[in-house]
């Protein structure tokens, strides 16, 4: 498969002739906010969203107590060389990235609506970067009704380091300025633009204080640095547009307009208009008891500024084109994959409601995650996806139990590699899934959110989608703490679940949030 940047088909000839690529041995990198045993995590503290920015530099998180942090790379600023440079130097061998924390700042706060009588959370749904401009870094933030653009920027502060209002030094300045005044009485005088009486006012007032201006004491200021404080500042706000919860919002690669998804519309808005954008998908039928399907999820193309995509409920995928008409009520192309007969069950619909869906890099192909598995789909082929991949195939004897829980409604995301040679979702007990999607690949690695990414992998053969394909022989119940545990003695923890993941853009590295810590990994 082509995942590259505008690579055209070359890759997938050459991955065809060279053979797959070799499953990458993923290896623990950095925890951010990491729990120690025991600790309760606070509802606020749980991370809702992560997302890399285009460069793979800077990386934002946002938790549902509406905060929002960044962290920026460290490894490739060190001693102020580049990437080139410290390959040139051979220093990048056995390098990964490195993060640090940058800043933090409040996105936003709890509302209530007055009309519908409802509390509007202040959980942070979705994070997007926008582009950099002048050192700045822009992005915007979105809670389930309103839309924020952030500016984040250095300001440099001036840092006093000493105020010297020493009499001696004090006198010096006020002599300077009294034989400056006195000097220019006369001038002026000379001139003949001095009245006397003025004269004699002026030298009156400068008579304060009793001493006579030689007493005055002037501190002297000394600025020994510069201190560079990070200010975020919001400089617009998109609201009063959707009246569903917004699931998503998405770049345009004209870096001037974005899209918002809710349940039932996808709005179009110009970054630089906050009180005006337009309705380009509505999915609303006059009489609401003929809802058959929602929207869950939208994403623009990644070059054709025209296109984007939107996913539904029922498990579809809709293409459409911006340039037919002004709202896109029919659409271009359609991917969705008919259910084998006698399969129908009463979780048939719910499992294949798509919780995400992503473009890869190249937008030859969309990526898009259901409740039990990955699909990934060619743009040009809409008879069906060409991979299919089951992330947990052995939850299926127990989603009578997940339907009683609420768990069969978790939103899964997903993402893809730079490179497009690989896919990444999460599961349950903080497990997260990583498939080769190159043609003839059989990569299926399972990873587990700790300090230890491999320690789920002793007891499980090679092949793990195969090899967990057992039932669970623990049930868990409604409100259940217990966890399952499999035939090969692995644990599945439903309370503890790994929604939200991104792959850098550039490199093999992956972070993922586990409740309110952030882990990342490197192959």
């Amino acid at each position: 498969m082509d995942g590259g940047g505008g690579g055209g088909g070359g890759g997938e000839v050459a991955s065809a002739t060279a053979g797959p690529p070799a499953p990458l041995d993923w290896k623990f990198s950095q925890v951010f906010g990491e729990r120690t045993a025991g600790e309760e995590v606070q509802e606020v503290d749980i991370i809702s969203a992560i997302e890399f920015d285009k460069t793979g530099d800077h990386l934002a998180t946002g938790d549902r107590g509406g905060r929002v942090v960044l962290f920026e790379r460290t490894d490739s600023k060190e001693h102020g060389r580049n990437h080139r440079d410290l390959e040139r130097m051979d220093c990048s061998v056995g390098r990964h990235p490195e993060f640090r924390y940058k800043t933090e700042f409040q996105s936003h706060e709890p509302e209530f609506d007055y009309l519908k009588s409802l509390e509007i959370e202040e959980k942070i749904n979705e994070i997007r970067w926008c582009q950099a401009s002048n050192g700045a870094l822009f992005l915007l933030s979105t809670n389930d009704k309103t839309i924020k653009f952030w500016k984040v920027q250095e300001k440099k502060v001036k840092k006093i380091s000493d105020m010297n209002a020493d009499t001696f030094k004090g006198s010096g300045n006020g002599s300077i300025a009294s034989s400056s005044v006195s000097s220019g009485l006369k001038q002026g005088a000379a001139n003949g633009s001095y009245p006397d009486r003025s004269n004699n006012s002026l030298s009156n007032d400068l008579s304060f204080p009793p001493g006579g201006i030689s007493s005055l004491r002037l501190p002297v200021v000394f600025v020994t640095n510069y201190e560079t404080n990070l200010v975020a500042r919001c400089r617009r706000v998109y609201a009063h547009a959707h009246d569903y919860h917004i699931n998503s919002i998405s770049n345009n690669s004209d870096g001037e307009t974005f899209i918002s998804a809710d349940d039932l519309r996808v709005n179009l808005w110009n970054l630089e208009i906050s009180n005006q954008s337009f309705n380009i998908v509505d999915v609303k039928p006059s009489n609401m008891e003929d809802l058959t399907e929602v929207i869950t999820s939208a994403e623009f193309h990644p070059t054709h500024c025209n296109t984007l995509a939107y996913s539904s409920s029922k498990g579809s995928i809709r293409l459409i084109d911006l340039r037919q008409s002004a709202l896109c009520d029919s659409h271009s192309k359609l991917f969705e994959e008919h259910e084998a007969p006698g399969s129908r069950s009463f979780f048939t619909e719910i499992i294949a409601s798509i919780s995400d869906i992503k473009f890869a890099r190249n937008g030859r192909y969309i990526l898009s995650r259901d409740y039990m598995t990955l699909k990934l789909w060619d743009i040009n082929m809409d008879s069906g996806p060409v991979s299919t991949f089951q992330v947990h195939e052995y939850l299926r004897p127990k989603l009578c139990d997940l339907y009683e829980n609420d768990s069969i409604f978790d939103k899964f995301e997903c993402c893809l590699s730079g490179d497009g040679l690989r896919v990444a979702t999460g599961s349950y007990s903080n497990l997260f899934r990583v498939f080769g999607c190159a043609p003839g690949s059989t990569e299926a690695t399972t990873l587990e959110a700790s300090k230890n990414p491999m320690r789920r992998q002793v007891q499980t053969p090679s092949r793990p989608s195969r090899s967990l394909g057992s039932s669970i022989t623990r049930v868990v119940r409604r409100g259940a703490e217990s966890p399952g545990v499999d035939a090969n003695g692995n644990t599945f923890d439903f309370t503890t679940k790994l929604l939200h993941l991104a792959w850098h853009p550039s490199e093999n590295s992956i972070a993922c949030a586990a409740a309110n810590s952030l882990y990342m990994y490197y192959a």
